[in-house]
């Protein structure tokens, strides 16, 4: 018996979405490659840099950080602001269309209170976690008092969130994204607000101390600790930032809709 496979080809079948498709998988491409980077660069430095720099002495880091950590931090401080940027561009898109869809049914729909809501509610918690780290109180910036108090601040700011934006109309990606993104402008205020404030002057003063062969003022080693621990708090976010993040698509926790 002969038995004749036939063999068929035809072109991929391509369609491509209008405009503002196009522009909405621009914005997530991007929000997605600046966020990798970022992040990627944030667990460099937790994981693997801060406990490098430990095992230098005060000649190698004279080398190291001025080389290094300008080039690394330029990265880590602008991918932050590209990441928040573009996903507050699409969380907005979606804020929109929410409110569109409420409006055209007679529901009432308060933009305002969901977008002065959130970055109120995140840009609090920031400031108390700063106000940790800058208070002269020392037990305020024990890891492990930071780290608890920072879990009871996220939680409370998570739960407020979703408290006050309770009209009806907020979708799971907008209430997810609500939580997920306010996580993200939490970690770039860090980035902005502590981390570059402190490493800037350590990069300064490292480079100071190799030309002139003298020793680091006494309060480097505070400003590197100060900076490392919000480096630590933004590590951990990370993580819930990531999975509600995700959730925003693919797991409907918040609404039905």
């Amino acid at each position: 018996m002969n038995v004749h496979l036939a063999l068929t080809w035809s072109a991929p079948q391509l369609e491509f979405p209008g405009a503002e498709s196009t522009l909405l998988i621009g914005l997530r491409w991007v929000h997605l490659v600046a966020g990798i980077t970022w992040i990627g660069l944030l667990y460099f430095f937790t994981l693997v840099n801060a406990p490098f720099m430990t095992e230098l002495n005060a000649e190698q880091q004279g080398v190291v950080i001025p080389k290094l950590m300008p080039k690394a931090l330029w990265w880590f401080r602008w991918s932050s602001v590209v990441t928040v940027l573009a996903g507050l561009a699409y969380w907005g898109h979606n804020v929109g269309i929410d409110a569109h869809a409420a409006n055209a049914v007679g529901e009432p729909a308060s933009v305002g209170r969901l977008v002065g809501s959130f970055f109120l509610i995140w840009t609090l918690a920031f400031a108390i976690e700063m106000g940790m780290l800058m208070s002269p109180a020392e037990v305020l910036r024990n890891g492990w008092v930071l780290g608890i108090v920072m879990v009871i601040v996220v939680f409370a700011a998570s739960y407020i969130f979703l408290a006050v934006n309770q009209q009806g109309w907020e979708s799971n990606r907008v209430m997810a994204i609500g939580i997920g993104g306010g996580i993200g402008w939490f970690m770039m205020l860090n980035v902005w607000g502590i981390v570059w404030r402190m490493q800037k002057r350590i990069i300064r003063w490292t480079e100071e101390s190799a030309a002139k062969s003298t020793a680091m003022p006494p309060e480097a080693a505070k400003k590197a600790r100060l900076s490392f621990l919000a480096a630590c708090v933004s590590f951990w976010l990370s993580f819930p930032m990531l999975f509600f993040m995700g959730a925003a698509s693919h797991y409907a926790i918040f609404a039905a809709r």
